[in-house]
């Protein structure tokens, strides 16, 4: 690029990295420093604590708790979204009128609001009428700590799964008929065209919809504080909801802000994680 060219195009990048900072960096920048404080303003208490915070969680079992929560939820319920949003996207590649129909019947999950998807689950895992309650003999899902984790997996997953199925569906269509006629001239079964050939020119687009749906799911709350508000006993209870409740439920500013920064922290790990693996796969082709 030369040097007018680069002038151009930072000038033209300038206006929206001013508003993005205005609106991103500054409320980072507050918060990280809120938590080097121990603020609770309902007693007028505010006085500067420097890594205080940082210490007590590193010892602190409720927030190891929260953050082996979190991973479980994430792991789970990522894993789950990749592996059924392919099928249904292979599913949907082989219809062929009725594919628009399908596919609007599967994104229906994506459209809806999170608060509207956490109330249809819990209409479906309450205890005495739920469908799932009463299929499963009345098993009360969201009230035993055993099950809780589990329902709100298959809750995110049946929301999420249409996201991955959409960008595997979308990549699916573009892959050339040629590479499996090839593929069949050579003999090659279903499950063998699959691995060498389909899987291979999804994998790209399958980290880029774990990419998003990794942050999501380390972020996730409103799911998860409508169904269970991180019970029971702190089954559900992820760090996003270990930070509200200290934000919002004991008004301890400066300790709610120590979470929140570790979960940006986390999130962005996981972010760079996986635009290396993107960076190293393109690389390597």
């Amino acid at each position: 690029m030369k040097r007018g060219e680069r002038a151009l195009a930072v000038a033209l990048v300038a206006p929206a990295l001013v508003v993005l900072a205005a609106v991103t960096l500054f409320p980072v920048l507050r918060v990280l420093l809120l938590s080097l404080e121990r603020r609770v303003p309902v007693f007028g208490i505010e006085e500067f604590v420097g890594l205080r915070h940082y210490r007590f969680l590193a010892g602190d079992p409720v927030f190891w708790h929260a953050a082996g929560v979190t991973v479980t939820f994430t792991v789970l319920s990522v894993a789950l979204e990749v592996a059924l949003g392919v099928a249904a996207a292979l599913a949907l590649h082989r219809l062929g009128r009725w594919r628009a129909v399908a596919l609007g019947l599967v994104l229906l999950p994506w459209c809806l609001p999170g608060v509207v998807t956490a109330r249809i689950w819990e209409w479906l895992y309450q205890p005495h009428v739920g469908l799932l309650s009463r299929v499963a003999g009345g098993v009360n899902w969201l009230g035993d700590p055993a099950t809780a984790l589990p329902a709100l997996v298959v809750a995110d997953v049946w929301r999420t799964s249409p996201f991955v199925a959409l960008l595997a569906l979308a990549r699916l269509g573009t892959i050339p008929p040629a590479l499996y006629e090839a593929a069949a001239v050579d003999g090659a079964g279903r499950s063998a065209v699959f691995r060498r050939v389909t899987l291979p020119l999804l994998a790209p687009v399958l980290l880029v919809a774990a990419l998003f749906r990794t942050l999501d799911a380390l972020r996730a709350f409103d799911l998860i504080f409508v169904l269970t508000g991180g019970g029971p006993a702190g089954a559900t209870e992820t760090l996003t909801i270990h930070a509200y409740r200290s934000l919002f439920g004991t008004l301890q500013l400066g300790f709610g802000s120590a979470v929140a920064v570790i979960v940006f922290a986390l999130v962005t790990a996981a972010a760079w994680g996986y635009l290396r693996a993107v960076e190293g796969r393109e690389a390597a082709s």
